[in-house]
């Protein structure tokens, strides 16, 4: 089993910079892809990020493409989402997740390629 544990989050004005954390335990963390979804109140989850288990692949999606970047670091088994240029349409609850399958080649870009999720951390960005 892995438990995952998001930190960072918090309240910016537009134009700033937030950097999340999401620290895995358990020795497979490096065994699987990882994503970062949003969440905002009255939306449906929306994918973020993702990295692949090796760190040697990443996808974006549309609305954050060349504003984030996601980076991982095996040793620590702790992914990172660094957040550049926030909107207030950022605004969300962020959760990290592991991919249900093992090294896999794919990068997934529906919740439901995903396993085990953290609990979310609020960003809050105003204008």
């Amino acid at each position: 089993q892995v438990q995952l544990v998001e930190s960072g989050g918090g309240s910016v004005q537009a134009g700033g910079s937030l950097r999340l954390s999401c620290a895995g335990s358990g020795r497979t963390f490096s065994m699987y892809n990882m994503g970062w979804f949003r969440q905002a109140p009255g939306k449906e989850r929306e994918f973020v990020a993702a990295i692949k288990y090796s760190g040697s692949q990443t996808y974006y999606g549309d609305s954050v493409k060349g504003r984030f970047t996601i980076s991982r670091d095996n040793a620590k088994n702790t992914v990172y989402l660094q957040m550049n240029s926030l909107k207030p349409e950022d605004t969300a609850v962020y959760l990290c997740a592991t991919d249900r399958r093992v090294m896999s080649g794919e990068l997934g870009q529906s919740a439901y390629d995903y396993y085990y999720w953290g609990q979310g951390t609020q960003v809050t960005v105003s204008s």
